[in-house]
């Protein structure tokens, strides 16, 4: 692997545990587990399914934006990842206005280990 893939998926990595974090300590957890409900589940399944686009189309989009013979794949991979990740905050706040949860609490698991 050439390190500026290596940069570009520990970016990749970085954005999803992000996203993860950010959506995650909206919902209050107190002693419960908290996992991901179906809508949480299409909702990453989403976001990954974007950031493997970017993967993907982000050189040939960074090349056409930015025509430099030398426009290194790496920085539009970067600009897309980051990108996605400041859509996922307004995508996460509809979801929340329609009170469609990402996370759900499972207090019957607390109250059985107890």
């Amino acid at each position: 692997m050439l390190p500026a893939d290596a940069i570009a998926v520990l970016t990749l990595a970085f954005i999803v545990g992000m996203v993860w974090l950010r959506t995650r300590m909206h919902y209050p957890r107190g002693r419960a587990k908290l996992s991901l409900t179906r809508a949480g589940r299409i909702y990453f399944a989403v976001l990954l399914a974007v950031l493997v686009l970017g993967w993907l189309l982000a050189p040939a989009a960074g090349r056409a934006l930015w025509p430099a013979p030398t426009a290194p794949p790496l920085v539009s991979r970067v600009v897309w990842f980051l990108a996605t990740y400041y859509v996922f905050i307004p995508v996460h706040r509809v979801l929340k206005a329609r009170r469609v949860a990402v996370f759900k609490s499972s207090v019957a698991d607390v109250q059985e280990e107890a």
